[in-house]
């Protein structure tokens, strides 16, 4: 009887370490679009928040489960679609046309930004000091551009996303800590463009990590992107190394 009571006892335990994190569908204002919102709910003190944006395919499974993470950590997290549609794609075709239509907006993509910060730092989970954001590919650039607009970030990571920029960054516009993470071999961000991005932050004085991965392709984070790769024959593929190491330099970030 007794093993059993302990048995019990563990399995309550189990359940309720796994419905700790709670998933909560949003409607940004202005009919901006939608967002998923992570967090803890066993979480007793503000902490670290974190805005995600997602690769060129939209706001799909990839970028929810990584939302996910930093909840499971102990964060809160918005995953914004900055598409603002819903809409996700698995062809690459599909996908540019969606990430087109997005940069040609660049207002709204601002604002659906400013909806997830707004709706992060109303929540009693959350340090309003300290605000994050990351993306990927896509959402890489996203971030920081949302950086060089001088927005009050503690610190914005962009993985393998594109670097360069028509944006004019004077010495302290960005206040944010920067953390890049990049394929030494990925095409789509080729080295002169990560040379011009190191001369950027320099000049602006911006407190900056670059993680380089020598031979790793575009979209390294992504376990789903070398099946992608060879299905469309395009450069990506995806590494466990450089996605463990870039993710324990963005936990760091946020720890500190």
């Amino acid at each position: 009887m007794r093993f059993m009571i302990f048995l019990f006892a563990v399995m309550l335990s189990s359940a309720s370490l796994q419905a700790a994190v709670v998933e909560e569908k949003l409607t940004l204002p202005n009919k901006l679009g939608t967002a998923v919102m992570y967090h803890d709910d066993a979480a007793t003190k503000p902490a670290p928040a974190v805005v995600v944006v997602h690769e060129w395919w939209g706001l799909n499974d990839y970028a929810r489960q990584r939302a996910k993470q930093f909840a499971e950590a102990g964060y809160t997290a918005i995953a914004v679609d900055m598409y603002g549609t819903g809409k996700s794609a698995t062809h690459p075709k599909d996908a540019m046309s969606f990430m087109n239509a997005a940069l040609a907006e660049p207002e709204k993509m601002n604002a659906r930004f400013d909806a997830a910060l707004a709706i992060l730092r109303k929540q009693s989970s959350v340090n309003g000091d300290k605000l994050f954001a990351i993306g990927y590919c896509f959402g890489g650039a996203v971030v920081l551009n949302q950086a060089r607009r001088g927005l009050d970030l503690a610190g914005v990571a962009s993985f393998h996303g594109s670097l360069g920029t028509d944006m004019k960054v004077e010495p302290g516009t960005i206040k944010a800590k920067v953390l890049v993470a990049t394929g030494g071999a990925d095409t789509m961000v080729p080295a002169k463009q990560v040379a011009g991005f190191v001369e950027e932050m320099t000049a602006a004085e911006v407190n900056f990590e670059l993680l380089s991965f020598p031979g790793v392709m575009h979209s390294f984070t992504n376990p789903g992107s070398t099946a992608v790769g060879k299905k469309y024959d395009m450069p990506l593929a995806y590494d466990a190394h450089a996605d463990q190491v870039s993710w324990a330099a963005l936990m760091s970030m946020l720890a500190k």
